[in-house]
């Protein structure tokens, strides 16, 4: 990394938050859907003869399974990540004015 500087601007933190929202939200939600089918499908594909020496298909469910809570803990952090990114440019905005105002308060020119 040539940048040693882990700052941004407000605008690339606007834009990130935006990317996050318009392009990895859906497309993960759509990819992760996509999986669950594709896996819902195959697994009762499996398990369709009465799972007679088949353990492929309950395999395919435990996955599938575990596929969709780990698709809901990505898009729970991704939307944490939005927010925190929105967040944060308001946080730094409200600091620095509490900044302002308590220097300001506690300057001795206020008494001239």
């Amino acid at each position: 990394m040539a940048d040693k500087d882990l700052a941004s601007t407000p605008a690339e933190k606007k834009a990130a938050a935006e990317a996050i929202e318009k392009h990895l939200e859906p497309e993960t939600r759509k990819a992760g859907t996509r999986a669950r089918e594709s896996t819902g499908s195959a697994a009762r594909e499996f398990g369709s003869n009465g799972g007679e020496g088949w353990l492929t298909g309950p395999a395919l469910q435990a996955a599938r399974k575990t596929w969709g809570e780990q698709l809901t803990t990505l898009m729970n952090r991704l939307g944490a990540e939005k927010a925190a990114l929105r967040a944060t440019n308001t946080l730094f905005q409200n600091t620095e004015a509490g900044v302002d105002l308590g220097i300001r308060r506690s300057s001795v020119l206020d008494g001239f």
